[in-house]
């Protein structure tokens, strides 16, 4: 493994027995409250290492490949690199990317279901083969830019739940699959598998068992045509939770077993991203405005006012938002609620407030409403589960300044990872010693990951 380029230099924590991730994030406050007040994340990459053997026990042999595009900061990658996770990338950037770790273009895939004709070129130069296509405008641009592409048809799963508009967008159906099939077999183009997707929010798990009767359809469907199917991608949606994750097995292996048997030779991988990363990362914001606003300005459209009208009501500006490290809360709902770092008493009256990143638009809203003590310019608070969607991104809004991120890990997950074999020196040159009684200095002890 290579490791990364100049641009990309970073150090993990290693924590002491009597050191926590709390004690962490309280050190890095008190620098940070001398220093600039900026936003920053502290990353377990433990835990990383702990849900990998999480899949492991429960998902192998589906292999993982983990889609890039949800958290591309160096340390994720190296981590998942050493573990010997695959990748899903979306673009040339995400492709070299990993590259630049040394993962060898098998264990890569380009998953970008509308795909520019240079980047599909980068990827043929680069030996990147496999690729997903649900469409045969998108078949004929493959064949013509990557004539050793191998491709996995991207199927519409049948989950049509509220906020399952992606699904619908993306993905083929199966009368279809049999016209993209006569193309490719005219184009001369490879089709090796199948690919489906199932969200995360979705509820209803009959969806996989409709998905994967499809997807068997399919691979009976590229017999007809002389074609050699040998993989099959399930997707992501994996939210992280062990039951989640539990559960999905239990509705899929008896399928697998049945339509996917280990003498086949398919290889079943999935893609899952957040599952990896997104209780790994914890981010800590700073207060830099205050309001005191009229309940009714705070309360949504349709609901009737119900409080004291001599209530102070708060709306908080803080230096982090949608145009940063909650972008996500543009299109999705906030998985995480914000917890006040300073302590205060049990009895302290909770006051109705609202959250709001720094632009001063009015889209930049990140909590409409909660419950919390008064808080003052300059307190910080606390989201967790703040490991996906935008760590590695550059920001849209011109003035955002793009968090440190502190990495950490405990001793026993790094003992964990030497025990495995699975420690590289390039990776290893990376980790410092923390003890559990001293102040971490950013500019003595760490380097961002931008």
């Amino acid at each position: 493994m290579k490791g990364f380029l100049e641009d990309a230099n970073y150090s993990i924590g290693l924590l002491d027995e009597g050191a926590t991730l709390a004690d962490v994030i309280d050190n890095c406050i008190y620098e940070h409250t001398h220093t600039g007040k900026k936003a920053f994340y502290v990353g377990d990459l433990g835990k990383l290492v702990r849900n990998n053997m999480q899949w492991q026990n429960v998902m192998a042999p589906i292999k993982p490949f983990y889609p890039v595009k949800c958290n591309s900061t160096p340390g994720v990658l190296e981590i998942l690199g050493t573990l010997g996770v695959g990748f899903a990338c979306s673009s040339k950037s995400e492709m070299a990317l990993v590259q630049d770790l040394g993962i060898s273009p098998e264990n890569i895939i380009y998953t970008n279901p509308c795909k520019q004709a240079s980047q599909i070129k980068y990827a043929a130069k680069a030996g990147i083969n496999i690729m997903t296509c649900d469409n045969d405008i998108e078949l004929k641009k493959i064949a013509r830019n990557h004539p050793n592409a191998k491709l996995l048809l991207h199927i519409a799963t049948e989950d049509i739940t509220a906020g399952e508009e992606m699904n619908m967008k993306f993905g083929t159906t199966l009368k279809n699959c049999r016209h993209l099939m006569e193309c490719a077999k005219e184009l001369g183009v490879q089709i090796v598998g199948v690919k489906f997707h199932v969200s995360g929010s979705c509820k209803d798990l009959q969806t996989y068992i409709h998905a994967l009767s499809d997807a068997r359809c399919v691979f009976d469907m590229a017999e007809e045509f002389g074609f050699k199917m040998n993989m099959l991608d399930i997707g992501g949606g994996f939210t992280g939770s062990e039951l989640q994750l539990e559960e999905v097995n239990h509705v899929i292996r008896p399928l697998l077993d049945v339509y996917f048997p280990k003498e086949s030779g398919v290889n079943v991988i999935a893609e899952p991203g957040c599952y990896y990363v997104s209780s790994a990362f914890t981010l800590a914001v700073n207060v830099i405005a205050k309001k005191t606003v009229g309940y009714d300005k705070l309360l949504p459209s349709g609901v009737e006012q119900t409080r004291n009208d001599d209530e102070p009501v708060f709306t908080y500006y803080i230096n982090d938002g949608v145009y940063g490290s909650f972008a996500s809360k543009l299109s999705e709902k906030l998985n995480t609620i914000p917890e006040v770092h300073k302590k205060y008493k049990e009895d302290e009256p909770l006051f109705a407030s609202s959250l709001w990143g720094p632009s001063c638009d009015e889209l930049d809203q990140i909590v409409e409403n909660c419950l919390l003590p008064e808080l003052s310019v300059g307190d910080w608070l606390i989201f967790d589960n703040m490991g996906s969607g935008t760590l590695g991104e550059q920001s849209a809004f011109n003035d955002y300044q793009r968090p440190l991120i502190y990495y950490m890990m405990s001793f026993s997950d790094w003992d964990e990872m030497q025990d495995a074999g699975i420690a590289s020196d390039t990776l290893m040159k990376n980790f410092f010693f923390v003890p559990s009684c001293i102040q971490l200095s950013p500019e003595e002890r760490f380097s961002t990951a931008a």
